[in-house]
């Protein structure tokens, strides 16, 4: 596994001071896909906002209450950061806040699919060996798509765009822009590969030669693109040096697969319903297929089949079951993450009980960590490592409570390999309690200069 040199190029953390009027948050070093912000200063939700939902549109970790449009929270992504609006809980005149942020694909998203012609009521495109022929596309602007038409079944059905449905079959027009075809359909080297245009309009995939074979391809600006890998059509954007995906799906209620476009097995996955008030769901790799938590509540973890149907993540997919916390019959939202050495840890640790508390190693100096005990009701709580100058670090939010944030006896120092309690409190180091922890890094722990990363 190649180790990530510089991890505030995938994720970074940024305090600012909120004014009350539109303001604009550089430095944060790329353009975010996703961004979490709490304040600090005073009680108020956390607020997620991730660029397949779209810029304005929010959801609360703290809270089960399906997502809403806010036109002053998150106005917009921008390159170096994002730009807020009036909304005090985001931005109020003097207030203090931390923003994470997770890039995910970027601007430029790049899929190859293997198109293969059915017949389906007549002949039909049908994308990665997906159940369903002539779905509609999610093909984001910026990003380069590549139709692979090697298979023989595309011979004599060269795949083209218009923007009219059924294109040159329906009066309409061969569709270029950002366009190139290659080779003969249904020998080897034959594709179709489009760069989609900034503002492009919505397209329709079809059939050069005979009618009735394509279907729609919306051309979104979500750093996004329609995966096929599970049972269910899925929308990603994933990230596979850094190991995080942005999924969008619509549930089923009924055991399912999602694919994650990581082409790794992710060790931890967050879900949640944009459509109906319910629980967040969290999978961890430590509790495994068969354990339940929820980020919004404090309870232990549980024993529910119907989160994940006793089934682990794998390379392509994962697996979804019947509860409403990760497969409910509506529009859904998933986080997934990988690991990635010098960047991200997803593991587990048993306190001690003791000031000289457990050291937790992660094999970088971490910069954001958030940690639950499982086997009993207790508190969620986040260390930041902007919010903490140095070691010893007491400043905690709380990722299921809008509390401001607190400074407790739950000191944790971050070292350059790891982190170490320094508390015999109960919420991280209860003698003989099991813990899980996600950790995102500051610096690897010997990095491409070959000089160690240090304690704070």
């Amino acid at each position: 596994m190649a180790q990530i040199n510089k991890p505030n190029l995938h994720f970074n953390s940024k305090l600012y001071t909120g004014t009350g009027a539109e303001h604009a948050i550089t430095g944060v070093g790329f353009q975010p896909d996703w961004t979490w912000i709490k304040e600090r200063s005073t009680t108020t939700s956390h607020r997620v906002f991730d660029v397949i939902r779209g810029a304005t549109v929010e959801m609360f970790t703290d809270l089960t209450d399906a997502e809403s449009s806010d036109a002053q929270s998150l106005k917009t992504f921008d390159s170096d950061g994002f730009t807020l609006g009036t909304d005090g809980a985001t931005n109020g005149s003097s207030d203090t806040y931390v923003a994470w942020n997770w890039k995910a694909a970027g601007t430029a998203p790049t899929k190859t699919y293997t198109v293969k012609v059915v017949s389906d009521s007549g002949n039909k495109y049908r994308f990665d060996d997906f159940g369903t022929s002539a779905v509609t596309l999610e093909l984001s602007e910026g990003g380069t798509y590549t139709f692979d038409q090697s298979d023989s079944s595309n011979s004599g059905h060269p795949l083209r765009f218009s923007t009219t449905s059924d294109g040159t079959h329906n009066s309409g027009t061969e569709y270029t822009t950002g366009v190139t075809t290659t080779g003969t359909p249904g020998s080897s080297g034959a594709k179709t590969v489009i760069t989609v245009a900034a503002s492009a309009p919505t397209l329709y995939y079809y059939c050069s030669s005979h009618s009735g074979m394509g279907g729609q391809a919306n051309t979104p600006t979500t750093n996004s693109f329609s995966d096929f890998e599970g049972s269910i059509q899925s929308n990603v954007s994933p990230n596979t040096d850094a190991g995080f995906s942005i999924v969008s799906f619509t549930g089923t209620a009924a055991n399912a697969t999602v694919g994650h476009g990581l082409g790794v097995a992710p060790a931890c996955i967050i879900t949640k319903s944009r459509a109906n008030a319910e629980d967040w769901g969290f999978y961890h790799q430590s509790i495994g297929n068969t354990g339940a938590l929820r980020l919004n509540l404090t309870n232990a973890t549980s024993t529910d089949s119907a989160f994940y149907n006793n089934t682990s993540p794998t390379t392509t997919v994962f697996t979804v079951g019947t509860a409403d916390a990760t497969n409910d019959a509506a529009n859904m939202i998933a986080y997934c993450f990988a690991e990635k050495k010098g960047y991200s840890k997803f593991g587990s640790y048993t306190g001690n009980g003791n000031a000289d508390g457990t050291f937790v190693y992660t094999g970088f100096k971490p910069a954001f960590v958030i940690i639950k005990q499982t086997n009993a009701v207790d508190d969620w709580v986040s260390y930041d490592w902007k919010s903490n100058e140095y070691n010893q670090m007491e400043k905690t939010l709380r990722p299921h409570s809008n509390a401001a944030e607190i400074s407790t006896n739950r000191s944790a120092d971050f070292y350059s390999n790891g982190f170490k309690w320094r508390s015999s409190n109960g919420t991280m180091n209860e003698s003989g309690a099991s813990y899980i922890f996600m950790a995102f890094a500051e610096e690897p722990l010997v990095g491409t200069n070959n000089i160690p990363a240090t304690a704070r």
